[in-house]
């Protein structure tokens, strides 16, 4: 399976939502624009439903806060990098992140050709996350603690690989320091969003950069955007998310012997 796939597909996790296919460049071989200048008009939401979020661009207004890197990579442990402030900051949003155990709610996604698809997710710490992609996708997005599976549901494939090569181990993790065990290169925040830029490098699959966004009044996380080695980003927001049903087990379970069919 593609790496760059599984990390797309975190879009949460991103680190690991699926991106379906390689986007291709336009002529000149530069990648598309990030298509998020525009909100697109939203249909009405049902009743007592939160509407389909617009989608924050990929940087903010807010000063960034570069953490140094080594040549050789992304530095780690870098928490000495950061003034006190920003490391409070950080470190109020790790609180938060870590007492989400469990999660559901809607998302949409936007890939890097500006194309749109939502769906359902349910989240299950330490490790477990499913996607279902709305029709017309065939996609489900699963991971069961252990390896995550991209299904396509027309094509009757089934893709595997092991969580502990994405980076959306970090999002999974039933503990974790955003600043020691994650390689931070900068934070940012704004009036709405406090942001902080995770990168992952693969000796065969190359640079892959993780923005989480959390909201800037209760640091949950609201949105996370994924840029593959070619620069191409693919977003994922989150909304009508509730905190408080553990999903299914089931909602979690891989056929394995898919693969071997």
């Amino acid at each position: 399976m593609r790496y760059g796939l599984v990390v797309a597909a975190a879009g949460l996790v991103a680190m690991a939502l699926p991106a379906l296919a390689e986007p291709s460049a336009p002529a000149g071989g530069q990648p598309p624009a990030p298509p998020l200048a525009v909100s697109p008009v939203q249909p009405a939401p049902a009743p007592g439903a939160e509407a389909i979020p617009a989608i924050a661009p990929a940087t903010g207004s807010g000063p960034m806060v570069p953490v140094p890197v080594r040549a050789t990579g992304p530095a780690k442990g870098s928490i000495a990098a950061l003034d006190p402030p920003t490391r409070d900051l950080v470190q109020k949003i790790n609180a938060a992140f870590n007492a989400l155990t469990v999660a559901s709610g809607d998302f949409v996604q936007v890939a890097p050709d500006g194309s749109r698809t939502q769906g359902h997710f349910y989240l299950q710490k330490p490790g477990k996350v499913r996607f279902d992609y709305a029709p017309p996708s065939p996609i489900e997005f699963i991971s069961d603690g252990g390896s995550i599976a991209v299904r396509d549901r027309k094509l009757a494939t089934q893709e595997i690989t092991p969580l502990s090569q994405t980076p959306l181990r970090f999002l999974l993790a039933e503990k974790v320091d955003l600043l020691r065990d994650t390689p931070v290169i900068a934070v940012q925040k704004d009036e709405l969003f406090v942001s902080v830029v995770l990168e992952e490098r693969h000796p065969v699959a190359g640079t892959h950069r993780l923005m989480l966004m959390f909201g800037a009044q209760d640091y949950q996380l609201k949105q996370w955007t994924v840029t593959d080695p070619q620069g191409f980003d693919t977003t994922v927001a989150i909304y009508n998310v509730d905190t408080t049903k553990r999903p299914s087990a089931d909602l979690f379970r891989i056929n394995y012997e898919r693969v071997l069919q």
